[in-house]
């Protein structure tokens, strides 16, 4: 689905990553993880086309996408929800996901992506009249991602959705990301709960100083002693219950 070869990209002439490959298959969840300032949002930024390449080539579903514009990646499936959880305050639930079908002219298929969000979340049913500037945070990043939903992705990609969330609540968004994928969207998540992703995810990508360090099946790398010493404090916890991963 998703081939990233030999790609460097970063903000002026500060670049942040330096020769990056990555390929994601159609299905399931893929995990990018990685500390602060290691390449990871920029990654993302580069996909969807927020940020022009240096160098390199991302092709999607064998079309070469390197200078697409974001809208055009979005038109393709590609759909990012970013880190900053940005919703429009003034409106209600219900227009904010609608205003995500903003490339979109099948209305009808819009209705029934509607109601589909609103299964995933039912929270945002009971919600859906109520001003997006006055939900939880966890109810913010459950409309953010229907709203990317309502793009109708082939791939989805979710920069950080646990950032600033209660355990309990990451728990029920993660449950609720591991639906996502098993309904056929494609998921890329970055995350700094590394345990987290790890056992939510089939496959993962370390990175650090903007290249790919390790990467290999999720189950291989939780189990890897130095990414236990590095990210999981020489530990990892079941919960993959809670997920319901399978």
């Amino acid at each position: 689905m998703l081939q990233v070869n030999d790609v460097h990209a970063g903000y002026g002439n500060l670049k942040i990553l330096r020769g990056v490959d990555m390929s994601i298959s159609d299905g399931g969840i893929v995990t990018l993880l990685g500390g602060n300032g290691t390449g990871k949002s920029t990654l993302l930024k580069a996909i969807s086309g927020l940020i022009p390449l240096m160098k390199g080539q991302i092709t999607f579903d064998g079309l070469d996408i390197s200078k697409l514009k974001p809208h055009e990646r979005v038109r393709l499936g590609i759909v990012q929800v970013t880190q900053a959880k940005e919703a429009y305050p003034a409106m209600s639930v219900e227009e904010n996901l609608v205003l995500g079908a903003y490339t979109r002219k099948d209305r009808e298929a819009i209705k029934v992506d509607l109601e589909r969000v609103y299964d995933f979340f039912p929270v945002l049913r009971e919600r859906r009249k109520q001003m997006s500037g006055t939900l939880s945070g966890g109810e913010v990043q459950m409309l953010v991602i229907g709203r990317g939903m309502m793009a109708k992705p082939k791939m989805l990609m979710l920069d950080e959705p646990s950032a600033a969330l209660a355990p309990k609540v990451v728990l029920e968004i993660f449950a609720n990301i591991n639906r996502i994928a098993k309904s056929g969207v494609t998921i890329l998540i970055v995350e700094q709960n590394v345990r987290m992703a790890l056992i939510l995810a089939q496959y993962g990508y370390i990175i650090r100083d903007g290249i790919i360090l390790i990467e290999g099946n999720a189950d291989m790398l939780i189990k890897d002693p130095a990414v236990k010493e590095s990210f999981l404090g020489g530990s990892v916890a079941d919960v993959s219950r809670g997920l319901n991963k399978k």
